[in-house]
């Protein structure tokens, strides 16, 4: 679609970090996809990986169907994924005719259908959303959770006890929506795949700096929401994706794992930022009280807990210490 003799113009955005061979993938699925009636561009910031990654970028570069529609970012910094991508952001707002979206790419992530014609084709349908979001697939898995509800202290309870007759009872505030959701209006979709209006983003001021990797999409699309704005999940536009091969947090697999200090840090800002110091104290006294009933019905049922390694003291150090005002918590 993409409106009568209108061109409009979609930005692909891609932040790489030691991931340079998926992020060539998601770059050559961009571009092996008509994407009709809109200019595609792509901006791949690499975010001072430490594997070479810069001159495997550029040396790809070179090829003739990657050149006057790829810009390289070599950082020296790592920036993390929201300000990394806010660097492009101001770099196309200094443009005379900045694009009409802008499409966020997992380096991991690689174009199932036209994505983005789809996602475009719906923002401009649909005039008071200003995100939209893909239904992301994993390979040898299928469906994985792309659309959420905003996270509450009810749902911190329920999501932490892990316990099917408790959980139940909280299941209308559990964040995680359905994995085979239909296209609707919901709060926030995955960072990996989405597309929003750009005059949207810098209007917003894009994502808050504060966030270094996680939760920064769930407080743009908060932000968002209270400036009117809707967002939505689109269910016929399609990703693949690799989950947790860029940052090794997720995924598919069953182990238990250590969460990075940084993602305690975003949960502890998101809700600070969000709803204020009370309400935060009230999420992680959930969070930990439903994580400590869950270790009590996991040992009695023989299981390992559901909590990440190390929850307690990180959750301590990283969120509950910083909450209060301890010295020597992790800001």
């Amino acid at each position: 679609m993409g409106g009568d003799n209108v061109v409009f113009r979609v930005s692909v955005i891609i932040i790489n970090y030691g991931t340079a061979a998926l992020a060539i993938a998601a770059v050559e699925s961009v571009l092996a996809q008509d994407h009709g009636p809109y200019v595609v561009d792509l901006h791949i910031v690499d975010n001072a990986s430490p594997s070479g990654d810069a001159a495997t970028l550029a040396k790809a570069a070179t090829q003739a169907h990657w050149q006057g529609c790829v810009t390289l970012y070599p950082e020296t910094e790592n920036h993390g994924f929201g300000r990394g991508s806010n660097l492009v952001f101001n770099r196309l707002a200094a443009e005379p005719v900045p694009p009409d979206f802008v499409f966020l790419l997992n380096p991991d992530a690689r174009l199932r259908n036209d994505a983005i014609v789809r996602l475009a084709d719906f923002l401009i349908e649909h005039p008071n959303a200003a995100i939209a979001g893909a239904k992301i697939n994993m390979p040898g898995v299928g469906a994985r959770v792309a659309a959420f509800r905003f996270p509450s202290v009810l749902g911190e309870f329920g999501s932490a006890v892990a316990f099917g007759p408790i959980s139940r009872i909280f299941q209308r505030w559990d964040m995680s929506m359905s994995r085979d959701l239909k296209t609707q209006q919901v709060d926030w979709v995955a960072g990996a795949a989405m597309m929003a209006r750009f005059s949207v983003i810098r209007t917003l001021g894009g994502f808050d700096p504060v966030y270094f990797l996680y939760y920064e999409e769930v407080d743009l699309m908060r932000r968002a929401q209270t400036a009117g704005w809707q967002t939505w999940f689109v269910a016929e536009a399609e990703v693949d994706h690799e989950e947790g091969a860029a940052t090794n947090v997720g995924g598919a697999s069953p182990e238990r794992r250590r969460k990075p200090g940084y993602w305690y840090n975003s949960w502890r800002n998101y809700f600070l930022r969000r709803h204020g110091r009370l309400i935060a104290l009230l999420a992680a006294s959930a969070w930990l009280s439903g994580a400590a009933l869950n270790c009590v019905i996991s040992w009695i049922l023989g299981r390992k807990p559901a909590a990440p390694l190390k929850f307690f003291p990180d959750f301590w150090h990283h969120a509950v210490g910083p909450l209060l005002g301890f010295k020597g918590a992790s800001r």
